[in-house]
């Protein structure tokens, strides 16, 4: 972890008490500050309550609420809940892969993009739904990724955006 992300954790883990209780609370001021839980943090943690990095592990990766990669200045959320899904959203989720050359749960090499797929958006009439730094992409086609992507990247050169956690 860099001098600020240590300095961080070490802010969250001196505003509270040293109970297991408030475990998932300071996971979750971590991410808040940093973005994700870098694994030096999670031991950092374990260390804080005396309890085993594995046991912080566990608990982080029992929530999906919890990233272990930084997000990419351009976080693209793919639904695939069922409006989505049934409407392509399965195609759309390729071709980001594809034009990317990343996974979901990755990140691009240059921390430009990351890629998730989430359950449900809740914009089922406007299916299938992109969501980019929470900026909604309705009635997405896999042709219509790289007008997507194209957009974002002339919005970094003018520096549109910035970046996320």
């Amino acid at each position: 972890m860099s001098k600020e992300e240590v300095e961080a954790v070490e802010e969250v883990l001196e505003s509270c008490p040293r109970e297991r209780r408030h475990l998932i609370r300071i996971l979750q001021a971590i991410q808040e500050k940093l973005g994700y839980l870098p694994e030096d943090a999670l031991r950092e943690v374990a260390l804080f309550f005396g309890i085993s990095p594995a046991e912080v592990y566990g608990v982080a990766t029992f929530y999906n609420q919890f990233r272990f990669v930084p997000l990419g200045k351009f976080h693209i959320v793919v639904c695939m809940g069922t409006a989505c899904h049934s409407m392509g959203g399965a195609l759309v989720l390729d071709a980001f892969q594809r034009e990317l050359g990343i996974k979901v749960g990755e990140v691009t090499p240059d921390r430009k993009y990351s890629l998730e797929r989430v359950g449900c958006i809740g914009c089922c009439t406007q299916a299938p739904v992109v969501v980019v730094n929470g900026r909604i992409f309705p009635k997405m086609t896999p042709y219509k990724v790289e007008e997507v992507l194209a957009k974002l990247k002339a919005e970094d050169e003018l520096g549109g955006d910035k970046e996320q956690g």
